[in-house]
Parts: C-alpha cells; sequence; structure tokens
C-alpha cells in the first residue's frame, strides 16, 4: 500500500521502531505511559482500530476522523498530534533513563489502507505480530495488544464495533486469527528446523 501524508476519513497503518533498533519499551510501565499518550493525543483526531506494542516496535491501525468531527486547531495540521505524541513520549523516555538523543527512527511510517479486505488482514497482522517475533506462543495472551479489548465486554477505547462487523461476529473473529496463527507456526518452525 502506498505512503501517504494524512487525510481527513482516510484509514491508515502506523508504525515505527526504536532508533538504531533500540527498545523503546524499556518496563513493563512504558507501555501503558505510552497508550496513556496516544490517547491523549491521538484520540481527539482518530478512532484507532488495532494496535500491537513490542519491545522495540508498534503497530497502529487507525482512521483519521472527517473534517466535520475534528478539532478546529488541527484541521490542514493532522501531522501534529502524532509529532506531539512522540516527542513527549521520547522525552519522557530520556528523563526517565538518563539518555540523550532520538528514540524513534526518523520518520513515522504510514501507509494507506484502500479497503476492507486489506484492513481485515492488517487487523490479523497486528494482533499477531507477538508470534512472528517470537514474543509469544499464544498472541491471546500478549498484554500488550488490543486482541483482548475485542473478546471483552469492558469499556475501551477501541473502535471494537466496526471491526466486529467486518469480520461478521467474535466468533469469527477469534476463528480468522487462530488460522491465521496456523499459518504463523507453520513458517516459524520451518525456520526453527532449518537452524537445527
Amino acid at each position: 500500500m502506498k505512503k501517504d501524508f494524512f487525510e481527513e476519513g482516510q484509514y491508515y497503518h502506523i508504525y515505527n521502531r526504536g532508533n538504531n533498533k533500540e527498545n523503546i519499551f524499556i518496563e513493563e510501565k512504558n507501555y501503558n505511559y505510552f497508550l496513556k499518550k496516544v490517547k491523549q493525543y491521538i484520540l481527539p483526531i482518530a478512532d484507532i482500530y488495532a494496535y500491537c506494542l513490542l519491545k522495540n516496535h508498534f503497530h497502529i491501525v487507525l482512521r483519521i476522523k472527517n473534517k466535520n468531527e475534528m478539532p478546529e486547531k488541527f484541521k490542514g495540521k493532522i501531522h501534529l498530534p502524532f509529532s506531539n505524541l512522540f516527542n513527549s513520549y521520547s522525552k519522557s523516555i530520556n528523563k526517565a533513563y538518563s539518555r540523550t538523543g532520538s528514540l524513534f527512527q526518523e520518520h513515522l511510517q504510514r501507509n494507506r489502507i484502500e479497503n476492507e479486505e486489506y484492513l481485515k488482514q492488517l487487523i490479523l497482522y497486528v494482533h499477531l505480530n507477538p508470534v512472528k517475533h517470537n514474543f509469544v506462543r499464544q498472541f491471546e495472551s500478549y498484554l500488550h495488544s488490543s486482541y483482548r479489548s475485542y473478546i471483552s465486554n469492558k469499556p475501551t477505547s477501541i473502535d471494537r464495533s466496526f471491526i466486529l462487523n467486518l469480520f461478521e461476529d467474535v466468533e469469527n473473529f477469534k476463528f480468522c486469527h487462530d488460522e491465521r496463527r496456523v499459518i504463523y507456526e507453520g513458517v516459524i518452525n520451518d525456520v526453527n528446523m532449518m537452524d537445527e
């Protein structure tokens, strides 16, 4: 999918990683702090559909709000909340861990999502990222992704009704994730056998 400027009403996959592949989440509390900053800076301008935070990178799937839903101060300046998010988080991490310099790679990566089928596949990709990178065997147990918000009835900032409708219902949502996990596990097992 093409890399793009942010536009109102459009869907995006945004991601980035630590500078020089360094960790951007050093301790457990950093994950929640980052999500708190996402709520503060990004929720006013976007609906969030999925996220996954790993030690050295993150993925977020979102839709920029329509012009009539956008706070006046961000109309025509959609990039500002993203810049504010990453600057604020970086400054906090640098101060807390006595580090200097850029925490993230130079530019936030973003790809426009052009159709619903790609959006569905991206939701699966994001939630299964911990399995893909060998952080966990069971993605359902990973604490730093939005998957658990979808299978819960607890209040959430995730716009789960839209995505669950795309998958038809919660059961099919779970089934599609399980089906994709089998593919990932097959690939991981093949790689492990080649290493032996």
